[in-house]
């Protein structure tokens, strides 16, 4: 996805992402975690598969296959955080960053009800919800302008995005 120029690039916040397991305060049918480890702290995101089901099976098949490890967050700004670009993998590619995906769309539009608040999961797309891939992003602020026009596929199940800076 092309951004303008005027974008901030936090290039610092490598992450990895697996599978989490069923903390055991929750529910018997705990709802899917992914784990983001990054150099600022873990990010856990719970997904919610019965809203969106499509996309979060979507994300679920490419964290199976590792294609979250070794990414950067190439978009951080007061609103979001987002990650999902191979080429941030390669620093000499940074001009680049924030146009690839997988290559492979989700190809259906899953709007929720919800709202875009903090902490919010969503998945970015620059041309049509069903276009959407493997850019996803965290809230960090409410983001009403997001509802309707974006997958939300979960919620930040713990906070760390208040000690993420720009650089």
């Amino acid at each position: 996805m092309r951004r303008p120029a005027l974008l901030v690039f936090l290039t610092t916040a490598l992450i990895t992402v697996a599978l989490g397991g069923t903390p055991a305060a929750q529910k018997p049918a705990a709802l899917p975690v992914i784990v983001l480890d990054t150099v600022k702290g873990t990010i856990e995101i719970e997904l919610w598969p019965n809203e969106a089901p499509k996309s979060v099976e979507h994300i679920l098949t490419l964290v199976r296959r590792n294609f979250y490890r070794g990414l950067r967050f190439h978009w951080v700004n007061s609103a979001v955080a987002q990650v999902g670009d191979p080429a941030t993998r390669d620093v000499t590619k940074k001009e680049t960053w924030g146009q690839g995906g997988s290559g492979t769309r989700i190809g259906v539009e899953e709007f929720s009800k919800r709202k875009f608040a903090r902490g919010s999961v969503g998945i970015s797309h620059s041309d049509g919800a069903k276009n959407s891939d493997s850019q996803i992003f965290v809230s960090k602020a409410a983001n009403p302008n997001l509802d309707g026009k974006y997958i939300m596929i979960g919620r930040v199940m713990m906070d760390i995005l208040r000690n993420v800076t720009v650089k």
